[in-house]
């Protein structure tokens, strides 16, 4: 007979947020206080490729009578796309997923430093400069190149940025090592966390995943989509809902908040009581932390 957990938490929910561990402006604590002053009652922070948040976001829920789901959002490619996959739950020392984050991780601070370089032969950008917009625990990406341009007078702001110089077009473009998001799937999985696919139909041509492609992931594990997001389409959230019905696939809506580097506000969207549940009973890796 199936266990059934006794449901603690309260909504709303809101399931991805980041912090200065991966391209937030703040620190975890920080996050989960904006997080209850826009009246979020459970969250998961789910910084890139990385765990170090978990135990202060964690305790600063809990003492604010909130309940705290750790999770990722794993970077994935498929061809040409950018994929992110958020795990929820799962064990953070599972071997697998962590050789896979450190690799991850590695490359994203090599493909930094080239990206650097790049921009170095036309602006006046060195890596110290990016150096000083990261924390010791961050993974450095794009965002951080982005506020070290800002920081020093280049561009305006992040958007102005990305934009801008950072735009492939531009031509200081460089990718990074990503796995394909079967292989993120099985590792979130095997580590008893929940996948699900972060705002997976996102405006672009040929941003969405080829269906055939979808059911193969849903045949490996994949859990749902986060399907309330403020950068996926209106066509493209009617497809995954047919998806997520014809499967029985958990649904989420989150505010993918990065504090200042973006304009998403926590609590914009967020996942229904139902879903949480849903999520949290399929999890065996790690429990939520309850207050």
């Amino acid at each position: 007979m199936a266990v059934v957990r006794s449901h603690r938490f309260a909504g709303p929910a809101d399931l991805h947020l980041h912090s200065n561990h991966s391209d937030g402006t703040e620190s975890p604590r920080e996050v989960v206080r904006q997080a209850q002053a826009h009246g979020v009652r459970t969250l998961a922070l789910t910084d890139h490729d990385r765990t170090t948040g978990w135990d202060a976001a964690g305790e600063e829920a809990v003492s604010r009578g909130m309940t705290f789901l750790p999770g990722m959002e794993l970077s994935a490619k498929h061809e040409w796309r950018s994929v992110h996959v958020l795990g929820y739950l799962f064990d953070p020392a599972h071997p697998g997923l962590v050789a896979e984050t450190e690799r991850i991780r590695g490359d994203r601070i090599g493909r930094a430093e080239r990206i650097v370089r790049n921009i170095g032969r036309d602006f006046d950008l060195h890596w110290d400069d990016v150096l000083e917009q990261t924390t010791p625990d961050a993974t450095v990406g794009r965002p951080h190149i982005a506020d070290a341009l800002v920081a020093r007078g280049i561009v305006r702001d992040r958007t102005e940025a990305f934009d801008g110089i950072l735009h492939p077009r531009e031509g200081y473009y460089e990718p990074h090592y990503a796995p394909d998001p079967l292989t993120a799937v099985r590792l979130i999985t095997d580590a008893g966390g929940v996948a699900i696919i972060a705002h997976p139909v996102t405006s672009g041509r040929d941003r969405m995943m080829p269906i055939p492609f979808i059911e193969r992931l849903i045949a490996e594990g994949l859990g749902g989509f986060e399907i309330d997001h403020r950068e996926n389409t209106e066509s493209g959230k009617r497809t995954l809902r047919r998806l997520a019905a014809e499967h029985d696939l958990i649904v989420t809506g989150s505010s993918d908040y990065h504090g200042s580097g973006k304009p998403n506000r926590p609590g914009e969207n967020t996942t229904a009581d139902d879903m949480v549940a849903r999520l949290i009973d399929r999890a065996t890796g790690v429990e939520p932390r309850y207050p």
